[in-house]
């Protein structure tokens, strides 16, 4: 019997019945979040943002004695992001940017920016400052991209794809700086503050510009056919680094193959607009452009060199060469592990980045901090142990280092070590809730397990060291991304770190759950991230998924006919896949805003119709496609599925939802919905991730724990 209707109206009256009840999930997802970790250029000054149950507002603390204090007054789960924090030269004041949804991977149609709190008055983007002393600051002007001026008298930023200016004065109004046809982003002030570089977008190429000042035209630096990114000066202002791409176009390629993106790092000189290869990807798949953390994470070091981030070895490691061009690149992290979150040091003369290695073999699954010289494969190790570390930023002194932190039993929060490394010490540990439920939190284990096609896969696994004998209930867990890694603790991103303590309430109720990092995902090499007949061109990271159930399946602990499994996004796909071709595996899965049908992908291809080149594997493409799709196998979905979608949703449509939920109908299987009127795919508001939270753990305990 299909309950869809019923149970639709259902979870919309249970959630608006229970924000006056709390449940006992809310206690395991309610906890601080600290982004946005900024240091000021001088002292030691830091700043971060915290978002507390929806509600965010920047913090900072100041050495040595590094007490935190809010400098923002804002009060509301209204769902707007606080983003792009910067301190202005002198440290006494930091500018952000408030709204928007910058993780989406469209814009909404008539630029309308999310509300997801349903107001009645329309949401901007806006440009703020608040001052070191706080006073809870003032929204400056509409406007996204802030860049301070070194000077530190003016910002530049963008607004409708042109760049505006705003002084640090009282009563300061925002003006056009200049006009340039196309859409300008990447804004790079020069180290004076006289010239601002940009990158002018143009439909399959793009230009890199210098603007000096009103009434100069803009000077076009070694125009070409190519994509640019990324431009940084160099310390004496004289030259511009650089990367780029060739630009779109040329002869259809084959769909379901993968092909190299090569690459290169050129440098200009900003007078005479002469530019040089400082170094060239080599156009192997290997060399192609990474996708990792901060892309390229081009950076002007010490000694003229240019310092990046690459994937030639099979791993994203650091490598930095002359800025003048003619010598190999020196791998600077040598090692199979992968490098994130870097930052350069004041003096320019390190780089201090986050990995997954260390002195122990589960390091591989956590982040730890390093130092490196721009110069040399010397790196060191600054922190170590069970915790996760990342998003470090030096201080001006060029003394401390910010970071995040989390460990297995504790949520993420802001952090001070020495340059030289120890153990790091937390600034707002005083932030989490008086009943967060740190007793009942369980250090996961990590598994490694062969999957179907032999290929080794690690898991997280939770699950109560005191839950007794018999056969329980499990879950599989499968993240979004799907270039992610889940971690064995607190993730450094909102949203699996969420997901995260979804899992450890689940293991408090009796389950046993393994949370699968599958092929595609990041941290264990290129070609586990870049598999063979993966995604839309076969599915095969699904393999993965089965052989996570079949290891729960062949636990003494667990009961064969009672595993679930939950997802988001590419989780969501997962889980439909997992339940259309295997309700004899899955008992019952939540599918939050998942794709459904892959050939949806060749939207990006909608104009082949109209040219006589097609890709040779056009119609090929088409067909496994459609075969790595999860309503290709509708036929055989029994399993109850709850499915979850945000209507403002600017990374999956949320016509994915709609269109299964009619399959789901016609074929007879018993689904439940929950639809979120506009939010977004990251959820916004505190409120969403409650009422989520609670729908996916009510769904599947009375679908696993509580079934006869």
């Amino acid at each position: 019997m299909n309950r869809s209707i019923g149970f639709a109206f259902s979870l919309l009256a249970s959630g608006l019945a229970a924000q006056s009840a709390p449940q006992a999930v809310d206690r395991f997802v309610t906890f601080p979040f600290p982004t946005e970790l900024v240091s000021a250029s001088t002292g030691q000054r830091v700043a971060w943002v915290l978002d507390d149950k929806g509600v965010r507002n920047v913090w900072g603390a100041e050495g040595p004695a590094w007490t935190p204090k809010q400098l923002t007054t804002f009060t509301d789960d209204d769902g707007q992001a606080l983003t792009q924090l910067a301190f202005a030269p002198d440290g006494a004041t930091l500018v952000f940017v408030r709204g928007g949804d910058h993780g989406s991977n469209w814009a909404s149609p008539g630029g309308i920016e999310p509300n997801p709190a349903s107001g009645t008055t329309r949401t901007r983007v806006e440009i703020w400052s608040v001052g070191w002393a706080g006073g809870g600051g003032k929204s400056l002007t509409l406007g996204d991209e802030p860049l301070m001026n070194p000077k530190g008298d003016r910002i530049a930023f963008i607004k409708d794809g042109q760049v505006f200016a705003i002084a640090l004065t009282p009563d300061a109004k925002a003006e056009a700086l200049f006009f340039a046809r196309g859409r300008t982003s990447d804004l790079s002030w020069s180290p004076d503050g006289t010239s601002l570089a940009f990158v002018s977008n143009r439909g399959g190429y793009s230009l890199l510009g210098l603007y000096s000042a009103a009434g100069t035209p803009i000077k076009w630096l070694a125009p070409t056919t190519d994509r640019v990114s990324s431009p940084v000066w160099s310390p004496d202002g004289k030259r511009i680094a650089y990367v780029a791409e060739p630009g779109q176009g040329g002869a259809p390629r084959t769909i379901l193959e993968r092909h190299p993106r090569p690459w290169s790092l050129r440098v200009v000189d900003a007078v005479s607009g002469v530019s040089r290869t400082a170094w060239a990807s080599p156009n192997t798949l290997l060399g192609s452009r990474p996708r990792t953390q901060g892309g390229v994470n081009l950076a002007w070091g010490a000694g003229d060199r240019l310092v990046f981030l690459a994937n030639m070895d099979n791993w994203p490691h650091l490598y930095s060469v002359p800025a003048a061009g003619g010598a190999e690149p020196t791998l600077l992290t040598p090692g199979n592990f992968m490098v994130e979150f870097v930052t350069m040091s004041p003096d320019k003369r390190f780089v201090v980045y986050n990995a997954n290695t260390g002195t122990e073999t589960a390091d591989d699954d956590r982040r730890h901090l390093f130092k490196v010289p721009v110069d040399a494969a010397q790196p060191v190790q600054l922190t170590r142990g069970t915790d996760i570390e990342w998003g470090a930023v030096a201080t001006g002194d060029g003394r401390q280092i910010a970071l995040l932190s989390s460990g297995p039993r504790r949520p993420p929060q802001a952090a001070i070590v020495s340059i030289d490394g120890g153990t790091p010490k937390v600034l707002s540990g005083d932030r989490l809730p008086p009943d967060f439920p740190s007793s009942s939190l369980v250090t996961p284990e990590r598994v490694v397990i062969s999957s179907i096609d032999g290929l080794p896969v690690h898991m997280q696994l939770f699950k109560r060291n005191d839950l007794g004998p018999g056969k329980h209930p499990a879950i599989v867990y499968v993240h979004g991304g799907p270039p992610r890694q889940m971690l064995l603790g607190y993730h450094y991103w909102h949203y699996y770190a969420s997901d995260y303590a979804v899992n450890q309430y689940l293991a408090s109720q009796g389950f046993v759950v393994v949370a699968v990092n599958y092929r595609l995902g990041i941290g264990y090499g290129d070609k586990f991230m870049n598999p063979d007949r993966a995604g839309s061109a076969g599915a095969s990271e699904y393999m993965d998924v089965q052989a996570a159930a079949h290891y729960l399946r062949g636990r003494a602990d667990v009961d064969g006919e009672r595993i679930g499994i939950w997802g988001g996004s590419y989780g969501g796909y997962l889980t439909a896949m997992a339940l259309a071709r295997n309700s004899d595996l899955f008992a019952a899965g939540v599918d939050i805003h998942g794709v459904h049908d892959r050939t949806s992908d060749l939207t990006r291809l909608s104009n082949i119709s109209l040219r006589p080149e097609k890709p040779a594997d056009l119609d090929q493409a088409i067909m496994v496609m459609w075969q790595s799709s999860p309503v290709a196998d509708m036929a055989t979905w029994k399993s109850p599925v709850l499915l979850i979608h945000g209507d403002d949703d600017r990374n999956v449509q949320v016509s994915q939802t709609v269109d299964l939920a009619q399959r789901l109908r016609a074929q007879g299987v018993r689904f439940e919905e929950m639809i979120i009127p506009d939010e977004i795919h990251d959820f916004l508001r505190y409120k969403t991730w409650i009422d989520v939270s609670r729908a996916v753990t009510d769904f599947l305990i009375r679908e696993l724990k509580e079934k006869p």
